[in-house]
């Protein structure tokens, strides 16, 4: 269905990512979005405000916003994927400057919702299909669009979060009911009580009332406590009306589609599904099943609660971006060609955890630091690769985006510089975002005896085995604890934090500090969705040992040492891809304690059950 349109010039407000507080239409705030251009797309007895960005010869990614928000809640994930497609933002019939239907009652169905998204997908983009993405309401409206076979041709993708099909939620509640089982019937009940705010808002008036009195005044705050939303221009001004109006989405939608879903709600496009981990009003287990009627579904989990378009808008952009030029038709000119080539997916293990995510690996010139960048660059994350070594840094920046990160950068820090450090925390948190993932994992090695080991030498280890990890977790930890979304802390221990050896005895204790600090935040950051693992690798194949230092010998005896160890640590042969591995596993599990080889295995087990045998191993002194 087509609607008349109509279109303004580009608002006046600069390149700034804000909203204006102009007064508009209907006596409302009028908020416009930065440097977007404005048309008006009337459709079944409504004008829907519309809002374009980027490059309209690019392909075209329609974002529909959910209860109780208007388009400016896309406003941050707007402006990162309008520098390389066609972005249009359009408010929901009854919110932000939108009209509303005259009744309400009845005005807000899934039909004339459809309606109205085919008015708008044909006024701003006649000639393609558009990719679709929907967040809370506008995912549940968005679902019904990618199901309903009018619809068929005008969607390319459609990338959904934090709101389900009604007719798969329906079909999901009575499976439960009419099969019921005790992991089923708690799964219903846990669903339940997430919904409850959608048993309020079927009630008459109230809903009405709460928003246009203290809940509106509130709702702000709430976000911010809550949610961890950043202060500053949303919710926007016309929240209370929205909020009221919005209210019957749910009383025109849910019960009706929930006691009669429809059989046939088959996604005739590829679907990407989005599902924060925190989300407080829905539960992981509604789209277990989801396959069953989005053969094309491609999953991703994110760190975060229900408003990620506020929370994420980086991370959200990354995964919508891969996903629509993964599926973008490329029967286009050669220009146009070029410009959307296709990507590699990422399909390394847990691409639907780290996708997108910023991850910064200290110790990354080489060794497990390079192969850990590596492993989540394969995971499709952005990686920062930092290390003193400038070129070795580079060059495992390099590597990575040619693996699959869609981001690498280098950085070179001495990581026992603390000022440097946080110079380095100021530019990557200002030119690439807050870290998602830390990995401290620059390290130096040190062999001798307690009496040979100079104060020098115990500083320099302690400087960058122990200091570089505090610097790591002081600064960039302070900025995940600041950003409220959570995040992980990745230290790279050793078995010789738990394995006492009388010719180890500074790296050991530097190890065994690492430990015992990693232990300390895992519990001070728990209440903050912070996870802290110490990854305790135990002999493993890296230049490790052909740069490590052996205490009370000569240069010459130290570079035979040097040679010794690297030829004992290479029949060995335990690649550093396999601790890397295990760093991610431990991302993804929250491991608090994380033994990679099987001696380092072995010996945490002892140090538990046996120490006394342990302390006995001690007193070997290896011949080297």
């Amino acid at each position: 269905m087509s609607g008349q349109s109509r279109q303004s010039g580009q608002s006046g407000l600069g390149g700034q990512s804000g909203l204006g507080g102009l007064s508009g239409q209907g006596g409302q705030g009028r908020q416009v979005l930065a440097g977007a251009r404005e048309r008006w797309v009337r459709t079944g007895g409504v004008e829907l405000c519309v809002a374009e960005l980027g490059d309209a010869s690019q392909p075209t990614v329609l974002l529909v916003h959910g209860y109780p928000d208007s388009k400016e809640v896309w406003s941050e994930v707007a402006a990162h994927l309008s520098e390389r497609f066609h972005v249009v933002l359009y408010d929901v019939r009854g919110h932000g400057r939108s009209t509303a239907p005259t009744p309400l009652r009845g005005g807000f169905t899934l039909e004339k919702l459809t309606d109205d998204f085919l008015a708008v997908a044909d006024a701003v983009s006649p000639d393609r299909p558009v990719h679709l993405v929907g967040h809370d309401w506008g995912s549940v409206q968005s679902w019904e669009f990618v199901t309903v076979r009018r619809t068929e041709g005008r969607i390319a993708s459609f990338t959904s979060m934090s709101g389900p099909s009604l007719d798969h939620f329906g079909h999901w509640i009575k499976k439960r009911m009419t099969r019921p089982t005790p992991r089923r019937v708690g799964q219903l009940l846990g669903q339940g009580a997430k919904s409850w705010y959608v048993y309020l808002l079927h009630t008459p008036v109230l809903p009405e009332l709460a928003w246009r009195g203290p809940l509106g005044s509130q709702w702000p705050k709430i976000l911010r406590r809550v949610e961890k939303v950043p202060a500053g221009d949303y919710p926007t001004p016309s929240l209370r009306t929205d909020a009221a109006h919005g209210a019957w989405l749910y009383r025109d939608n849910v019960r009706a589609r929930l006691r009669r879903p429809r059989a046939d709600a088959y996604a005739h496009a590829p679907v990407q599904l989005i599902t924060p981990t925190g989300d407080l009003f829905l539960s992981p287990k509604l789209y277990e099943e989801l396959e069953l009627w989005a053969p094309q579904l491609t999953r991703r989990t994110l760190a975060g609660k229900h408003w990620v378009p506020r929370t994420r808008p980086e991370q959200l952009a990354a995964w919508i971006a891969d996903f629509v030029r993964t599926h973008e038709d490329l029967g286009l000119s050669s220009a146009q060609g070029a410009a959307v080539a296709r990507p590699k997916a990422a399909a390394g293990r847990h691409a639907d955890r780290f996708g997108g995510q910023l991850v910064l690996v200290t110790g990354a010139a080489s060794g497990i630091g390079r192969a850990t960048a590596f492993a989540f660059a394969e995971a499709g994350a952005r990686v920062v690769a930092v290390d003193r070594d400038a070129d070795g840094a580079a060059r495992t920046a390099e590597l990575s985006r040619l693996i699959g990160a869609p981001a690498a950068w280098a950085e070179t820090v001495d990581v026992s510089d603390e000022q440097a450090m946080e110079k380095l925390a100021e530019k990557v948190s200002t030119e690439y975002g807050v870290l998602d993932v830390l990995v401290n994992n620059a390290g130096i090695g040190l062999s001798g005896s307690f009496f040979d080991t100079t104060a020098e030498d115990w500083k320099k280890v302690l400087d960058v085995n122990l200091w570089g990890v505090i610097h790591g977790c002081r600064i960039f930890g302070q900025q995940m604890a600041d950003r409220g979304q959570g995040g992980h802390i990745v230290n790279t221990a050793s078995a010789a934090a738990y394995q006492p050896s009388r010719a180890l005895p500074a790296y050991s204790t530097s190890k065994a500090a690492v430990l015992m600090l990693s232990e300390c935040l895992r519990a001070e950051l728990a209440g903050q969705d912070i996870g802290v693992s110490a990854i305790c690798p135990g002999i493993v194949n890296t230049n490790i040992t052909a740069t490590a230092r052996f205490a009370g010998v000569d240069a010459a005896e130290e570079k035979r040492r040097q040679k010794k160890s690297s030829r004992l640590y290479g029949l060995r042969n335990f690649p550093p891809e396999r601790v890397a591995d295990a760093v991610l596993d431990a991302v993804v599990k929250n491991q608090a304690v994380v033994p990679v080889t099987p001696e380092s295995r072995g010996a945490y087990l002892m140090s538990r059950f046996a120490p006394r045998t342990l302390r006995a191993i001690a007193r070997w002194e290896p011949r080297l």
